[in-house]
């Protein structure tokens, strides 16, 4: 289970910062202006929807402005609670595509046919640097080994 975290994490790295950049970008554009106009249109009250509709336009045009509006008012808990719930929608969704980019098996990304199968020259006690039928890049099947040294090609050529 290990490899998938890993192998997820691993795969994802560029996303994490983008997903951040993303959701301070929501944070300020859409978030604050979406809780200043709903605080404006249920000031006296009730919620007015033509008000908040009148204003919601004029807060989204000028993000900053209104990210100060609502420090300057007060209404930081209905910024915070708003914003509390798009921060759940959005990491639900980012921990969605998260586990779906996780690997399926401990050999994805690994290239078949490669020596990627030793570590720290293993293969050379059965293989050779130097000359004999080519394997893979620096090894090579020596010709005078004792035992068995058939080789089977798996593959094909292709002719076009």
């Amino acid at each position: 289970m290990n490899y998938k975290i890993e192998g997820a994490i691993r795969r994802n790295r560029k996303n994490f910062i983008i997903f951040a950049i993303l959701w301070i970008f929501i944070a300020i554009v859409f978030v604050s202006p979406f809780s200043y106009s709903s605080h404006v249109a249920s000031a006296e009250g009730k919620f007015d929807m033509t008000l908040f509709l009148q204003t919601f336009p004029e807060a989204i045009s000028n993000p900053f402005g209104t990210l100060g509006n609502i420090f300057s008012e007060g209404i930081i808990g209905d910024y915070i609670s708003a914003l509390l719930v798009v921060t759940i929608f959005y990491s639900v969704f980012f921990f969605i595509g998260f586990v779906r980019s996780a690997p399926k098996n401990e050999y994805t990304d690994i290239e078949h046919g490669s020596s990627d199968w030793s570590q720290r020259g293993e293969q050379y006690q059965i293989l050779s640097k130097n000359k004999g039928i080519i394997l893979a890049e620096d090894n090579y099947l020596p010709l005078d080994k004792r035992g068995n040294v058939n080789v089977l090609v798996v593959g094909r050529i292709r002719f076009w």
